[in-house]
């Protein structure tokens, strides 16, 4: 049965419209654009839109576009940018319809722009900050939107999904898709298809969160479905045979703890089977020997789920990490194609989920045809073709101990989408290689309890560590899935690594942190062209045209996870309240200029006369920071871009300043939350710890200063 979804009405709830602004050619490109359909969506050949958050329903991040191509991208100029004041998180994927580029920045803050000129046409706030409350602690913002017969549909922080006029920036209908009061909220973009809006949420970090994906009706926002990833209480009863069959991979009193599984990112459709493929995320909490302390392999947790499309029903599943104990989610983008196999066309998914193997997956019966390892990986040795299971390395579910593995929480590929260009059969892969450290004897996992701040990665060693410049690397791959062997790699600057863009011109676009925006050769790897961006750039590119002029867009600036790497993110000097966030669109013989920004630098700390810190007293601050910072500020006090450096910051020097900022929520309208339930003397000891780090800090330098 249905669930009713619960409609947002009353001025709690209510979105603010800013400004509507329509000029030039928005009001005609917003009257075409009702031709966004399904028909649209499944339209592989048409280039001149970017309607969908991968293009098409395939997902590929693919352009079929030629206009600009390897033997005239060094022509590639910029034809206009944008300031977006105000805003930090710009990790977000822009649509193109019909000469209007649309982006969700900030806390999900909607700009309709004219592709043409980079003219704002209208600003659409939802006023995430004044209605999220405590999920204003758990992330940065939206990754991305979808389009479907003149509207804009953004989900937000706090857990709405609203669908929006895309001609006139006016709110159509909002829903609640969450409990006001829960762990989840939503970064990720809704899919729209075949008059349906389908959304997911995350949470599974950050306490008892039992994911689930719900479909809307597109024109009304009427529930139609919701499907659940791992199962409940089952005195309660299942919701469905798949709930009751899953429950049997599960042991202990799971439901305490939620379980987990949220669809966070990826969500595809097949319009050919009428398939929906969801891409399940890690278990609530990470450590198995806390939620399901006998084992099992916990479906659906980090698998690719397939439903059908209209009654949200159950089709089939293929789980990447059985009984995940790691934060190995599935959560990555699901590519659809054709790929020929044993002499006959295959419809398959393509897949390279955290966990560092790559998977050719059949997408009708959800049978594997491969799996390989695309990055290190040593917490399983294969993946058995036959029986489709990994076999796991010793130790490394960590029973005797710490354990260093590869990949980290972090992933070998994390949820900026790698490409696939039919053109080449290669996929164009961002990768990572980071590792931690699995360590679980220091607690209590028998009498365990979810604090109200999380507590998920329960097992991973030193979470508040700031990793050497040489911990880990990224790299551009180029991977055959035919093969499963690369093609070519390309090392890219720091550990973090932007999402991907593939053209028929034979190009790969993306961003970098070292604030570069470039395009290489799909064949060779050869790098063709380069952008000085003036900040990190880590959202995904898009290609589109206007009156036949072939252009290219991406938002620049170090967003979200991107700066939450210390040190090795801190390393680009990117600084979160200097370098501006930018909305850029490309073309050739483009000749604009960017205007002027503050060049990238190593962040200023200043003196703090007659601090003597009191080593308890710090060591007490640390652990509230590693609670409640570290996740936006970084490991030890080292932002990377995506938030202010509090090390940097004058705020921590005053009591009074800091206890509003804290406590109060002073800062709440920017962003930053109040964290009222925090008591006195621990807001006092997280103060003397951000003091120390700075104390600490300006030591470290003056001494590498010193003459030898």
């Amino acid at each position: 049965m249905p669930i009713a979804s619960r409609r947002v009405r009353g001025q709690r709830w209510a979105p603010l419209l800013l400004a509507v602004a329509l000029a030039g050619a928005g009001a005609p490109a917003a009257a075409r654009s009702r031709a966004i359909d399904d028909a649209a969506l499944s339209d592989e050949a048409d280039g001149s839109n970017w309607p969908a958050f991968g293009r098409t329903y395939r997902e590929q991040h693919h352009s079929p576009l030629t206009q600009v191509n390897a033997g005239n991208v060094a022509q590639l100029g910029l034809a206009w940018s944008l300031d977006l004041p105000g805003v930090i998180n710009v990790a977000s994927q822009p649509l193109a319809v019909d000469g209007v580029l649309y982006v969700a920045v900030g806390l999900s803050v909607v700009h309709a722009v004219d592709a043409r000129t980079g003219k704002l046409l209208w600003r659409y706030d939802p006023e995430v900050a004044k209605v999220a409350g405590h999920k204003l602690r758990e992330s940065w913002g939206s990754r991305g939107l979808a389009f479907w017969k003149g509207r804009v549909y953004v989900a937000t922080l706090d857990g709405r999904l609203l669908a929006i006029d895309a001609r006139t920036g006016r709110l159509v209908w909002s829903v609640l898709t969450v409990e006001p009061d829960d762990a989840r909220y939503i970064t990720g973009a809704p899919r729209v298809f075949d008059g349906k809006v389908v959304i997911g949420h995350g949470g599974a970090d950050n306490g008892p969160v039992r994911g689930y994906v719900t479909t809307y009706d597109a024109a009304t926002g009427r529930q139609l479905w919701r499907f659940y990833v791992v199962p409940g209480n089952p005195a309660d009863g299942f919701e469905s045979p798949a709930m009751e069959m899953a429950a049997k991979t599960w042991t202990g009193e799971w439901w305490q703890h939620g379980g987990g599984g949220t669809v966070w990112n990826a969500i595809s459709y097949d319009p050919e089977l009428h398939l929906l493929y969801l891409g399940t995320g890690n278990g609530a909490p990470w450590n198995q020997k806390i939620r399901s302390p006998g084992g099992g392999d916990n479906l659906f947790l980090c698998a690719i789920v397939a439903l059908d499309a209209d009654t949200g029903e159950y089709r089939w599943h293929y789980q990447t990490t059985p009984g995940e104990t790691w934060d190995y989610n599935s959560a990555m983008d699901i590519e659809l194609a054709t790929l020929a196999i044993d002499g006959r066309p295959r419809r398959v998914i393509l897949h390279a989920p955290k966990n560092g193997f790559f998977y050719v997956i059949d997408r009708e019966t959800g049978k594997l045809l491969s799996a390989e390892k695309f990055a290190k990986a040593t917490w399983a040795v294969r993946v058995d073709r036959a029986t489709g299971r990994p076999l796991e390395a010793a130790g490394a579910r960590y029973e005797d101990g710490f354990e260093l593995l590869w990949p980290g929480p972090s992933g070998a590929h994390s949820w900026p989408p790698m490409a696939f260009n039919p053109g080449t059969g290669l996929v164009y892969l961002p990768t990572m290689e980071l590792p931690a450290l699995y360590d679980d004897r220091p607690f209590d996992l028998a009498h365990w309890k979810h604090s109200p701040n999380g507590e998920a990665s329960m097992g991973v060693a030193f979470p508040n560590a700031d990793a050497p410049l040489d911990a880990g690397h990224s790299a551009l791959l180029a991977w055959d899935p035919l093969r499963q062997h690369p093609v070519w790699k390309v090392a890219t600057p720091g550990t973090w690594n932007g999402g991907v863009l593939s053209t028929a011109g034979g190009l790969v676009f993306q961003g970098q942190m070292d604030g570069f925006l470039r395009a290489y050769a799909a064949d060779s790897g050869t790098e063709l062209w380069s952008f000085a961006a003036e900040n990190g750039v880590v959202a995904p590119p898009i290609s589109f045209a206007v009156d036949g002029v072939q252009m290219v867009a991406v938002l620049a600036g170090v967003s979200g996870t991107a700066g939450l790497y210390g040190s090795l993110s801190a390393q680009f000097g990117w600084q979160a309240r200097a370098q501006p966030r930018r909305l850029l669109a490309f073309r050739l013989n483009g000749r604009a200029k960017l205007p002027p920004s503050p060049p990238p630098e190593r962040v200023a700390i200043p003196d703090d006369p007659g601090f003597a810190p009191e080593a308890q007293q710090v060591a007490r601050g640390e652990a509230v920071y590693a609670a409640l910072c570290l996740g936006c500020h970084g490991p030890q006090a080292v932002a990377g871009g995506s938030a202010p450096d509090l090390r940097a910051s004058p705020i921590p020097r005053s009591a009074e300043g800091f206890e509003r900022v804290v406590r109060g929520g002073a800062l709440q309208p920017v962003g930053m939350p109040g964290f009222a339930e925090l008591p006195p003397d621990q807001v006092e000891a997280l103060r003397s710890y951000l003091r120390g780090r700075a104390q600490a800090a300006r030591a470290q330098r003056a001494a590498a200063a010193a003459p030898p």
